[in-house]
């Protein structure tokens, strides 16, 4: 039982430093700000893009759940309500 428990000891503590030198290599890190800057503008865009469909995708199932005549009152109501802003924004 104790050589058991050994050898799980050394295989964890083998694989811990196996995972943690990984994530410290010299090719993931950008050696220059502008490099690293260049890469969180690259991430940052990703995300965006990715945010921006899974918006899109449930506003197209938002959409298609609705009746005929719920989607024309929405808009309606859309419209009137920017139109009633506009002139709000005007008396100021």
């Amino acid at each position: 039982m104790k050589i058991k428990t050994i050898i799980y000891l050394f295989l964890l503590l083998i694989a811990s430093i196996n995972f943690s030198c990984s994530s410290s290599q010299p090719g993931k890190t950008p050696s220059t700000v502008e490099e690293a800057e260049k890469q969180l503008a690259k991430n940052e865009k990703k995300s965006s893009r990715e945010a921006k469909k899974s918006k899109k995708a449930s506003d197209k199932r938002y959409w298609s759940a609705q009746s005929k005549s719920s989607r024309k009152s929405i808009k309606k109501n859309k419209r009137r309500n920017k139109r009633m802003a506009k002139h709000r924004k005007k008396r100021k």
